[in-house]
C-alpha cells in the first residue's frame, strides 16, 4: 500500500483542509468519511480480492517502453494500443487517475453527493500511489537489486516514525489547465525518484554492519502482521536523513495534487453549489472543529487521529 494507512489518511486529510471555503465545507462536513475512504482501494485489493483493483496502483513504466516517452499519455490512446492483459500485468495507474477525474466532473455537474465523496476520496488515494517512487518502478520491491523489502520501509515505516514531524500546511489549490499532462508529470517525477532512493538504502547498508540494519526478536529478523521485515529505529533514523526529507516532499506533493485535481474538477463543473448538499445543522455541528484544525494548521499539523500502523513498537 502506498503510503500506507497513515500517509494516505493524511493526504486526504491535509488536501481537504487546503480547499478554497466553497468546496472546504463540504468536504469538512464528511472529512471523516474522506479519510477512511483512503484507504479502500487497499481493502478492495487486499481484502475483497477484486482481480481490476491491483493494476490501478501502479505502473511498471520500464516494461512497457524503455523510451518514456512512446508511452501513450491519454487512456483512450493506451486502452487502444495496449490489450487488458499487459495493462493488467504492467499497471494502469496514470490512466485510472484521468477516468476518475471524468467520473468526478461528471458527478460535481450532476451534484451528486455520494458519487463526489466516493470518488474524490478514491481519487486522493490513486494520486498518493502516483507519488509514491517504487509504484511507478519494476523494481517496485528492490527485488531486483537485492533489496526486498524496501516498498513497506520507504512507503511505511519511516512514514509512521517520522510522519508526525512533516509539515502539511498546503498552497491554495491551483486550476490544472491539462490534466493528463499533470498526472504524467507527477509519475514521472516519481519514476526518476525511485533510483534515488534504492541507491541510497544500498549505500546505507552497506556502510551499516549487518546486525544493526533488521531488528531482532527471539534470534529471528522481527516481522510484522504483513510479514515484512522491522529496520532498527537507528537505521531508519539514518534512511530518513539520508534522503533529506523525500518522504515529506513526496506526501505533501500528493496532497497538494489531490486538492489540486479536486478543485479542477469541481471548477470545470461549473462549480456547484456544494453548500446545498448538506443541511445547516451539519454545517454548524462542525464549524468550531473546522476553525480549530485551520488553526493548527498554521504550524503545518494536522488533528492528531488514530490509524492502522504497519510497524507498531513495542515488542
Amino acid at each position: 500500500m502506498a503510503w500506507g494507512t497513515w500517509g494516505h489518511q493524511r493526504v486526504n486529510r491535509a488536501a481537504v483542509l487546503a480547499l478554497p471555503p466553497a468546496m472546504r465545507t463540504f468536504f469538512y462536513n464528511h472529512i471523516d468519511f474522506v479519510v477512511t475512504e483512503a484507504v479502500i482501494p487497499d481493502s478492495r485489493k487486499y481484502v475483497l480480492n477484486d482481480r481490476a483493483e491491483g493494476p490501478r496502483h501502479y505502473v511498471d513504466l520500464e516494461n512497457y517502453s524503455e523510451d518514456l516517452n512512446s508511452i501513450p499519455r491519454t487512456s483512450a490512446d493506451a486502452y487502444t494500443k495496449y490489450d487488458a492483459a499487459q495493462l493488467d500485468k504492467e499497471g494502469r495507474l496514470p490512466w485510472y487517475v484521468q477516468d476518475l477525474m471524468t467520473k468526478l466532473t461528471a458527478a460535481m455537474k450532476k451534484q451528486h453527493k455520494d458519487e463526489i465523496l466516493f470518488v474524490a476520496a478514491d481519487l486522493g488515494h490513486y494520486l498518493g500511489d502516483a507519488t509514491q517512487p517504487l509504484h511507478t518502478s519494476a523494481n517496485h520491491d528492490g527485488q531486483k537489486t537485492g533489496q526486498k523489502g524496501v516498498h513497506a520501509f520507504y512507503e511505511s515505516q519511516l512514514v509512521e516514525q517520522f510522519g508526525h514531524t512533516y509539515n502539511f500546511k498546503l498552497t491554495e489549490p491551483k486550476l490544472i489547465e491539462d490534466p493528463t499532462a499533470e498526472i504524467w508529470r507527477l509519475v514521472l517525477q516519481s519514476h526518476a525518484a525511485a533510483d534515488t532512493l534504492l541507491a541510497a538504502e544500498k549505500q546505507l547498508a552497506a556502510a551499516t554492519p549487518a546486525d544493526q540494519v533488521l531488528e531482532a526478536s527471539n534470534g529471528q529478523p522481527r516481522k510484522n502482521i504483513f510479514n515484512s521485515t522491522y529496520r532498527t529505529q537507528t537505521y531508519t533514523a539514518a534512511y530518513h536523513q539520508k534522503l533529506n526529507r523525500m518522504v515529506e516532499r513526496q506526501l505533501r506533493t500528493a496532497a497538494q495534487a489531490t486538492a489540486n485535481f479536486w478543485y479542477t474538477a469541481w471548477v470545470n463543473a461549473g462549480k456547484p453549489d456544494l453548500s446545498k448538499l448538506d443541511t445547516q445543522y451539519t454545517t454548524k455541528s462542525n464549524e468550531k472543529n473546522l476553525k480549530a484544525e485551520l488553526k493548527l494548521l498554521e504550524k503545518g499539523k494536522l488533528v492528531d487521529f488514530s490509524s492502522f500502523t504497519e510497524f507498531p513498537q513495542g515488542k
